[in-house]
């Protein structure tokens, strides 16, 4: 994160961006970062805005920046959002991700009333944040580093063995919990054996997970995972959430063979996964530009 600070006038120009219909979603994208860079109540202020948007991806991506910039004044406007039954399930699921990433118990009532939702990505989303945040208030365990700073639905497994890992990973008798920190660990061993078996993990269980394992895999940068990335992202009657994951996955590894891929599904009937396709082939413009900040809306400003 960006140690640079603005005013909260500055924050409220680069709040008109990320909210500007008008503007191309790759620019909205990068003010919305900037947001989460600086923080603040101005930022979250601004980025709550956003909620009334059509996009359902940028509106979920503003749900994922709330949780991980680790402030507690996102909770209500998080709460509202998971409550909202006019939202996308992919921007309330997320909602309930980022209200488990704040970590604060007094959320529990509300993720227990949602953890049996009929729609069953946010049910298993509101699961896992309770059970994440009753690992942090009950767990002995220490929380291994994570090598890419975000914050994640579970904490990784203390099991190296990728073998075992892979095994409880993929077992769908396991509890999902446990399945997510074996992933976890998984991504943090970081290895090509690590990649290839996370890949496997894309064909399996529900929609949840495997558009987890995309996330990941999109983390780790791997030339590895393409195959499996872009198997997912061309199967017609994989979950729109799924697909849009392996499409920024791709981005974010960002070698030209992930582009010409992702530049196909530019016109996808799929909203959220032609938006997908365009704000990851800007990821990708970046990672090969040498520009020193993707965040860069305040420049702009």
């Amino acid at each position: 994160m960006t140690s640079v600070k603005a005013s909260d006038n500055e924050i409220i120009l680069i709040g008109k961006v990320l909210n500007n219909t008008n503007e191309p979603l790759k620019k909205r994208f990068r003010a919305l970062f900037t947001l989460r860079n600086l923080g603040g109540k101005q930022s979250i202020e601004e980025i709550n805005s956003c909620f009334k948007d059509e996009s359902e991806l940028l509106k979920h991506e503003c749900a994922y920046v709330l949780g991980q910039m680790q402030d507690e004044l996102a909770i209500d406007y998080l709460i509202k959002i998971l409550e909202d039954e006019s939202q996308q399930p992919i921007v309330r699921h997320e909602a309930g991700e980022a209200l488990g990433a704040l970590g604060d118990d007094r959320v529990m009532p509300i993720l227990e009333k949602y953890s049996t939702c009929s729609i069953s990505e946010i049910a298993e989303t509101c699961y896992l944040a309770i059970k994440r945040i009753r690992w942090l208030k009950e767990s002995k365990e220490e929380v291994s580093e994570n090598p890419y700073k975000s914050v994640d639905p579970a904490p990784p497994s203390a099991e190296k063995n990728i073998e075992k890992l892979t095994t409880t990973m993929l077992n769908e008798k396991e509890d999902l919990f446990e399945r997510y920190r074996a992933l976890f660990a998984l991504r943090n061993i970081g290895t090509t054996e690590a990649v290839l078996s996370l890949s496997k993990g894309l064909f399996v269980g529900s929609p949840l997970f495997r558009h987890e394992i995309a996330y990941v895999l999109g983390q780790m940068q791997h030339e590895a995972a393409i195959p499996s990335l872009e198997e997912s992202l061309r199967d017609p009657l994989e979950n729109c959430m799924v697909r849009h994951e392996s499409a920024e996955a791709l981005g974010s590894i960002g070698l030209s063979k992930c582009n010409n891929v992702l530049k196909e599904f530019l016109q996808d009937k799929a909203r959220v996964v032609k938006e997908s396709c365009e704000v990851a082939l800007d990821m990708s413009d970046y990672n090969s530009s040498g520009e020193f900040q993707y965040a860069n809306a305040l420049l702009s400003t």
